[in-house]
């Protein structure tokens, strides 16, 4: 049975898939009975609703997910709901290591695509953190007053590039451990860099 919203470029990946094909295939199912458009965004099936991303299926080497982007605002009664890392402010995945686990929660995975097509649906937005609530640690500030082109570049970088610089300088519990990274990230930091680029 071929479903009629099914796109040809998802198919396409899914028989390249060498990895997690049967728990694409079973997730894709899944979300194709929610009523939501299938598209191929990021180089993985991608769901939305009215062109708003809802969902995502993608794989990683450990496991595969189905990420929600606004998780974030989803009740999640199972808890089973992972922010990927602290960095991300709307999206969660709920990750599997085979088809079986996928099968078994089945109906919960349906309620929680639901949910995510009535947060969408009610144009509910996740309210980001700004970056003045993120505290620019004192070895940053110094470095900032000792080259004032520094503190330039790093108000010219995307919001996300800032948060991910000061929670990286901030984990740091010594401050020369902190000095140390705050060094090593000056010259990125003046090239409009982020800390992954």
């Amino acid at each position: 049975m071929k479903n009629s919203r099914m796109n040809p470029k998802v198919d396409d990946f899914l028989s390249k898939a060498e990895k997690w094909k049967e728990e694409y295939k079973q997730l894709r199912n899944i979300v194709l009975d929610c009523e939501l458009t299938e598209e191929f965004k990021w180089m993985h099936p991608c769901y939305t609703l009215n062109k708003k991303n809802v969902v995502l299926i993608h794989g990683f080497k450990e496991y595969c997910a189905l990420l929600f982007h606004k998780g974030a605002l989803l009740k999640d009664p199972h808890g089973i709901l992972i922010q990927q890392t602290e960095n991300v402010q709307a999206a969660r995945q709920i990750r599997f290591t085979n088809v079986q686990e996928i099968v078994e929660i089945e109906p919960i995975l349906k309620a929680y695509i639901d949910e995510a097509v009535e947060v969408e649906n009610a144009g509910l937005e996740v309210n980001f953190k700004e970056n003045t609530e993120f505290i620019i640690p004192e070895e940053l500030q110094n470095k900032f007053d000792e080259i004032p082109a520094l503190k330039t570049a790093f108000e010219a970088l995307t919001p996300g590039r800032q948060r991910a610089y000061i929670l990286y300088f901030s984990q740091a519990k010594q401050s020369k451990t902190r000095v140390s990274r705050v060094e090593k990230y000056v010259q990125k930091i003046l090239d409009g860099k982020g800390l992954k680029d």
